[in-house]
């Protein structure tokens, strides 16, 4: 959504995928323009087509039937990540893009956003609701001047979301390419439902081992079938809270939770 990266030209594509553990139904969009919350897109693929992945133009001609929030590509505008293009491109000896041409609120929202310095990236989360099922969903704009409809690990179901009622849900985040290459969601889960490994260890066997030795970055969330959050990343810190009920709130962003 907005403070997504941008791609190679300027524009936006914008990938979100969610999962069901209990009936095992899943949703996926990949190479979003104009929809507000891709998410909402991914969930209906699930309800309302036959499908489980829609792409492109015609993934955006679907969520504009279905009768999802529509905007101009502007929205999803920022500075910081207009910048973050401009730097990438400069690196390429590449010339850069038309600066998109934003007026009224838009100008007033984008400014904000940058002001609040915030970090975005791949957005992505884990829930058990009070009938035990799990859930998992990920959202994701992709890597800064992308090109060539490059579509990373999020909407791909196995490797950047997966939940299993019998195993575990997990979102993952990080170079998408080998995340897709080792199907991260998923092994973890059949790690813990084949191997009967505990989530924990499952995790860090996928990500510290597997994902490092193959020169992969990024890291995951996950959740146990009885509500444990779990976490794995093997990069200097990634942003990441939980919430058990009648527990207290963890937030963290480095090693150690805050």
């Amino acid at each position: 959504g907005r403070g997504a990266v941008m791609t190679e030209i300027g524009g936006f594509s914008l990938d979100a995928s969610i999962m069901d553990g209990a009936t095992l139904d899943a949703g996926a969009v990949a190479g979003l323009s104009n929809v507000r919350h891709p998410i909402t897109a991914a969930r209906a693929v699930i309800t309302d087509s036959p499908h489980v992945m829609l792409a492109g133009e015609g993934a955006d001609q679907f969520a504009a039937q279905r009768g999802l929030e529509i905007v101009d590509p502007t929205y999803f505008f920022t500075e910081r990540r207009w910048e973050s293009l401009l730097r990438v491109l400069e690196r390429r000896g590449m010339p850069a893009p038309k600066k998109p041409v934003m007026t009224g609120e838009a100008v007033k929202e984008a400014t904000l956003l940058n002001d609040r310095g915030d970090k975005f990236g791949t957005v992505g989360v884990v829930a058990l609701d009070r009938n035990g099922n799990l859930a998992a969903g990920t959202s994701t704009g992709g890597t800064t001047a992308k090109r060539w409809g490059r579509v990373g690990d999020s909407p791909i179901i196995g490797a950047g979301t997966y939940a299993d009622n019998d195993s575990c849900a997990v979102s993952a985040t990080g170079t998408g390419e080998y995340f897709i290459r080792l199907s991260i969601a998923y092994r973890i889960c059949a790690h813990v439902e084949l191997d009967g490994m505990d989530l924990q260890s499952a995790a860090d066997l996928v990500i510290q081992d597997k994902l490092t030795a193959l020169g992969g970055d990024g890291g995951i969330i996950a959740l146990t079938t009885d509500g444990e959050p779990v976490w794995s990343f093997n990069t200097e810190g990634m942003y990441r809270a939980s919430r058990v009920d009648g527990g207290e709130t963890v937030i963290g962003i480095f090693g150690e939770a805050d």
